[in-house]
């Protein structure tokens, strides 16, 4: 990593060293260590964050409301440039941000567990509960229309009549499936109009990977706010559940390995409303399985859109990629409504048992 780069935030850059760190995809990430020093660098992904600096007004507007409001929640702040900028530009180059490494602190990419499931929708719900009395008007946002669900269908069914063709006619049954669900569409446009439905401080990107856990596996806060912004609390349990429930990611070609697994569904029911259960109403309580859902739906259209549309967002690997992706998550949906009943029943007893 360039000297250059770490001495706009610190004087002492001689004796530090990189590495690549971390398994996310859209920022790159280096780990920089020294004999007493240990920060997280990052470049920030302009294809998909065109505007850093409103990532990091967001950042700064919650670190501050933090600071004041709940002192004792561990918030990793960002290290201000020696000029006291939040983000250091390089011309031809970008933006990067500089935070402190969280010694002892480290995240996983799988959830194995239901003790990592609770731990993870915990701190994703203390995250949003903590930042309830935010001005919302303050906050930018980051990626318009992100979960915007309405406006992906639409999408999805301009690829079918503007898209490659000869996938289109290879995907007739995903095609039918998705379409014989559309009313997952309309529900949402029903929570839109829905009081009870509030717009809150919601992270958007709830993988477990966005959680630090302490040498216990127990969470310590929620990190990488990039996406952070206003929105529904299905966002953050919807994408919990798609990215928790089965043992297989995204990326399972094997549809035999997708398993729904209830244990950890009632752990994310559990973190969730250990924080929120006096925060959400009781409209937006029934709804974590609906939350499911409209998250696992969604993405299975946004891949098969990209599939149609030649792979011009997600990009492709391997011919089929996104194909593959959007059949996956519609096993996963599949499994989701065929047992709705068990998880809507176990979603009541966390209930009760909560109160």
């Amino acid at each position: 990593m360039a000297t250059s780069i770490l001495s706009a935030f610190i004087e002492e850059t001689e004796d530090l060293k990189s590495e690549s760190f971390g398994s996310g995809l859209i920022n790159s990430t280096w780990r920089v260590t020294g004999n007493h020093s240990d920060y997280i660098l990052q470049k920030i992904n302009q294809e998909v964050f065109r505007d850093p600096s409103k990532i990091a007004a967001n950042v700064r507007i919650i670190a501050d409301y933090l600071r004041k409001n709940h002192p004792d929640y561990l918030f990793v702040e960002p290290i201000q440039t020696r000029s006291k900028q939040d983000l250091a530009y390089f011309k031809g180059d970008g933006y990067y941000r500089l935070t402190p490494f969280v010694k002892g602190s480290h995240t996983i990419d799988v959830v194995s567990t239901a003790s990592e499931a609770y731990e993870a929708s915990r701190q994703f719900g203390r995250f949003t509960a903590l930042l309830d009395g935010l001005d919302l008007s303050l906050l930018n946002v980051t990626i318009p229309d992100f979960h915007n669900l309405s406006l992906r269908f639409e999408q999805f069914r301009e690829s079918l009549s503007k898209g490659n063709q000869t996938r289109i006619f290879a995907a007739e049954p995903q095609v039918a499936f998705i379409m014989d669900h559309a009313d997952i569409v309309r529900e949402f446009d029903i929570i839109r109009k829905n009081p009870d439905f509030k717009l809150r401080v919601m992270h958007h990107d709830t993988k477990i990977s966005n959680v630090l856990l302490d040498e216990q596996n127990r969470g310590l806060c929620v990190i990488d706010l990039d996406t952070v912004m206003p929105g529904y609390f299905i966002s953050d349990v919807g994408d919990m559940i798609r990215t928790y429930l089965s043992p297989a990611s995204e990326e399972e070609n094997d549809l035999s390995r997708i398993r729904l697994r209830e244990d950890i569904f009632e752990a994310i029911v559990k973190g969730y409303l250990s924080e929120m259960y006096d925060v959400l109403s009781d409209a937006e309580k029934s709804a974590f399985v609906y939350a499911g859902k409209f998250m696992v739906y969604m993405q299975a259209i946004r891949f098969l859109a990209d599939h149609f549309n030649n792979d011009v967002y997600y990009g492709a690997r391997y011919p089929g990629h996104n194909f593959n992706r959007a059949v996956n998550q519609i096993e996963l949906l599949k499994q989701i409504l065929d047992r709705e009943e068990n998880l809507v029943a176990i979603l009541n007893k966390t209930i009760r048992k909560v109160i």
